[in-house]
């Protein structure tokens, strides 16, 4: 069985002295080189996925970037699953909630999962490490509350209340991963995947007649930026709430 959060937290801090506390290195370079600390392992961790993309990111290679070996970094961070839990915390750390306003809550609550896909987009892919996780650390837990207490200032029942956060963080987690594939294959020189709007109006009108609509409606069909797209589907998914 899995860890639960409590038993991860303990074995984290295993050493006694907080999340700061130095874990022992092994070999020659003890003492030569600063502690690993928590902080150290998710500074380390966030370097890999801004230089080379979140499916870079595993335990043996951010310790090999701290020139240590992998059990000193098991001493603060459980597994992969665990450090995700803390990095998708570090970015959630930097959100700036609201205070609920009953006449603003849609505005807000947008700016929130805005805040939350800008944290996403700076780190290519690491929205993946919130697929999926049932999160236990107070930072991610924080953002939640947030959300909650603006729909809730809103009007929003409860249970839809409840029930949205997952629609809104999983659109999120979903729209920011899309966007950070994208820019990957864009970033490949000669990528043939990589489809301009002019290409694609020009496809969708030499498509036979069997498509009418796509023919008909080619403009609104590649209309607007992404993140034009990105507010009208949280509006969509506002709109419902109330009903």
């Amino acid at each position: 069985m899995p860890p639960t959060p409590q038993e991860r937290r303990a074995a984290r801090h295993q050493l006694g002295a907080g999340p700061g506390a130095p874990a022992g290195r092994r070999g020659p370079s003890r003492g030569h080189k600063k502690p690993i600390t928590v902080d150290a392992i998710l500074d380390t961790a966030f370097g890999i996925v801004a230089e080379e993309g979140y499916e870079a990111l595993t335990m043996r290679r951010v310790a090999t970037a701290l020139e240590t070996g992998s059990s000193s970094l098991y001493a603060h961070v459980v597994n992969k699953e665990d450090l995700d839990e803390l990095m998708i915390g570090r970015l959630c750390a930097e959100i700036t909630l609201p205070e609920p306003d009953p006449a603003r809550w849609r505005p807000q609550l947008i700016g929130v999962c805005t805040q939350l896909r800008d944290q996403y987009l700076r780190f290519p892919g690491i929205s993946r490490a919130a697929f999926a996780a049932a999160p236990s650390d107070l930072d991610i837990l924080r953002v939640s509350e947030g959300m909650l207490a603006i729909l809730l200032a809103g009007g929003v029942p409860p249970q839809a209340a409840a029930w949205a956060i997952d629609s809104l963080t999983l659109y999120v987690n979903a729209y920011s991963l899309e966007v950070s594939l994208a820019a990957k294959r864009q970033a490949r020189a000669g990528d043939g995947w990589v489809v301009s709007r002019d290409e694609l109006l020009t496809r969708f009108a030499a498509l036979p007649d069997t498509f009418p609509e796509t023919k008909r409606y080619a403009a609104e069909l590649t209309a607007g930026t992404v993140d034009d797209r990105f507010e009208f589907t949280l509006n969509l998914m506002l709109d419902g709430l109330l009903r």
